[in-house]
């Protein structure tokens, strides 16, 4: 079952990055994430935000600057969300293998 509502620091683990990384991300894409706060004021990320988080962390790692992120991210939304796709496939695919590999080396 997913969660409804996300941490910073959970963000931060799903990404491999630093808390400081995603409240920054969350302070400059204002338009693309939108966290609720709780009680506390701490900021609480929807899936649709999370997802949001793994594309500018896929688009970062190409050598984006932020504002080519933004840019891709207004304009080609669905191609960046196809390519993250594509990029969890062949991980998973990866993974599967090595497991494979593994197995037979093992007999």
């Amino acid at each position: 079952m997913k969660k409804i509502l996300y941490t910073v620091g959970e963000v931060a683990d799903i990404l491999g990055e630093n808390a400081t990384l995603v409240r920054f991300w969350s302070d400059t894409f204002p338009k693309f994430i939108h966290p609720v706060r709780n009680a506390k004021g701490n900021r609480l990320f929807s899936a649709d935000d999370v997802e949001t988080f793994r594309q500018i962390h896929y688009l970062v790692g190409t050598g984006l600057k932020l504002e080519g992120v933004a840019r891709r991210l207004r304009d080609e939304r669905a191609a960046v969300s196809a390519e993250l796709k594509v990029l969890d496939s062949l991980k998973s695919i990866r993974e599967q293998l090595l497991d494979v590999r593994a197995s037979l080396a093992g007999k």
